[in-house]
């Protein structure tokens, strides 16, 4: 372990092999770090957080202080639950659950950037991306893969599915559908086909998707009557994972931007993220 001078660590935590703390931060008793974790300077880690191996807390970063919640009672057992590999950068706030025995969840290999702000009982798949700013209100749920825009904002018990991707400054309070592209307010516009291609989805996968999309989002039809046709044919699994999506929403699904037809990200791609984040 590679412990500053400066940083405060307190009597309990747990610090694995090769673990590194920068100068001026602190690591509260309840929190315990996998090996190989480095925490930059004037990060504080509090409360009940566990994390795994190889995660990077950027200078600033705040994680396990209580919710934002009126509700909340201080003296509630709760806390927050981190992957492997993810990178945190500067600034990043992550908050506690606000119920007994709850948690905010980060999976593996995720990438959040300066400022992004994840809300009481998020929880966050693998291989997520977030631009910097982004803000989850509380219990917003996230799929693997998912791509976010800078300055996004999200409504409290939001859904955003497998492979989304969300344009910058975009505003939501219904759910976003796998596979999907969204920008604007409430808005989808086709389906994410560069991101699609990227995971290993098979060119007849994404040709099913884009189908499925076209006819549930652009038809004048009932959209029950679509999906209920859609899901009694033979569709690849993905097709499924769609429908169920749409079928299971509590807040509703984002509406397409216009009675034109679909864009998709393959005609108009978007640029790589530094690094290809997408293709770790």
């Amino acid at each position: 372990m590679n412990i500053h001078s400066t940083a405060l660590v307190a009597e309990g935590a747990r610090l694995g092999e090769g673990v590194v703390v920068g100068p001026w931060s602190q690591i509260g008793a309840e929190v315990a770090l996998g090996p190989g974790c480095v925490v930059q300077s004037h990060c504080v880690l509090e409360g009940n957080v566990v994390a795994g191996a190889r995660n990077t807390f950027g200078h600033g970063c705040i994680v396990g202080s209580p919710p934002q919640d009126y509700a909340f009672d201080p003296a509630t057992r709760s806390g927050v639950r981190i992957g492997d590999g993810n990178t945190f950068r500067e600034y990043v706030t992550i908050h506690r659950g606000t119920k007994p025995d709850t948690f905010t969840v980060v999976g593996n290999d995720c990438y959040l950037m300066t400022g992004v702000h994840l809300g009481h009982n998020t929880s966050l798949g693998h291989r997520v991306v977030m631009a910097n700013n982004c803000l989850l209100a509380g219990y917003v749920e996230v799929g693997d893969r998912a791509f976010f825009g800078g300055d996004s904002i999200f409504h409290q018990f939001l859904r955003i599915g497998t492979l989304a991707m969300i344009a910058g400054g975009s505003q939501f309070n219904q759910d976003i559908p796998p596979f999907c592209l969204a920008d604007q307010r409430n808005e989808v516009r086709g389906v994410n086909m560069v991101g699609m291609r990227r995971a290993g989805f098979s060119a007849a996968t994404r040709a099913a998707i884009r189908a499925v999309y076209r006819r549930v989002f652009l038809s004048q039809r009932n959209r029950r009557e679509v999906i209920a046709e859609i899901a009694a044919g033979e569709n690849p699994p993905e097709v499924a994972v769609l429908l169920e999506f749409i079928r299971s929403s509590k807040r509703g699904v984002c509406r397409h931007k216009s009675r034109a037809v679909a864009d998709d990200a393959e005609s108009n791609p978007a640029p790589r993220p530094e690094g290809e984040i997408h293709s770790k």
